[in-house]
C-alpha cells in the first residue's frame, strides 16, 4: 500500500462534517476512509469511531458482503455505559434488517433473534440514557414495528421423536 498522508489535527472537525455527509449520501466507503485517517490522527476519536461503526452498518444490506467483526472490535473503543448500549442495538438491528433483507430460508428466524437482541441492548442503553434523549426508545419501538410488520417470530425448538421400543 502507498504511504498515507497525515491529517492535521486542526482539519478533525471538518473531515468528520465530510465523513457523515457521505454517509448521508449513501457512500459508506468514502465516509469509512475519512474517519480511519481521523482515527490515525486522533485514535480515540469517539465521533470518528461511531461514524465508522455505522458506516460500516450502512453496509450490512448492500448486495456485497460484509463482516460485523471490525464493527465489533469497534465497539469495544467506544466509551460510555450509554453510547455502548446504544450501537450495540444499532450493530444487532442493522444486522437483524440485513438477514431480513436476504431472504434465505431461516432469515426470518435469525432476523427476529437479531431485533429482539437490539431491543435488549436499547433497554439497557434506555435505563442509563441522558435526560431528555429517547433515542433508545425510538430504535426499541422500531425494532417492535419490524418484528410486527414482518411477522418473525422465534424459531421452534426442534422436537426430535425417539422411536419406542
Amino acid at each position: 500500500m502507498s504511504d498515507l498522508k497525515t491529517l492535521s489535527k486542526n482539519a478533525i472537525p471538518g473531515a468528520l462534517e465530510k465523513a457523515e455527509r457521505y454517509r448521508l449520501l449513501n457512500e459508506p466507503g468514502e465516509a469509512e476512509s475519512i474517519c480511519l485517517d481521523i482515527l490515525a490522527a486522533d485514535p480515540e476519536n469517539q465521533q470518528a469511531l461511531i461514524t465508522l461503526l455505522l458506516a460500516i452498518t450502512d453496509r450490512f444490506s448492500k448486495s456485497y458482503g460484509v463482516s460485523d467483526t471490525q464493527a465489533k472490535q469497534l465497539l469495544t473503543r467506544i466509551r460510555g455505559e450509554y453510547e455502548h448500549a446504544y450501537y450495540r442495538g444499532i450493530l444487532a438491528e442493522r444486522l437483524a434488517k440485513a438477514q431480513l433483507a436476504r431472504g434465505a430460508p431461516g432469515c426470518a428466524h435469525e432476523a427476529y433473534e437479531g431485533f429482539r437482541e437490539a431491543m435488549h441492548w436499547f433497554e439497557k442503553a434506555e435505563a442509563v440514557r441522558p435526560a431528555g434523549n429517547d433515542d433508545a426508545l425510538l430504535r426499541w419501538n422500531t425494532c417492535a414495528r419490524m418484528i410486527d410488520k414482518n411477522h418473525l417470530t422465534a424459531r421452534e425448538d426442534e422436537r426430535i421423536e425417539l422411536p419406542l421400543e
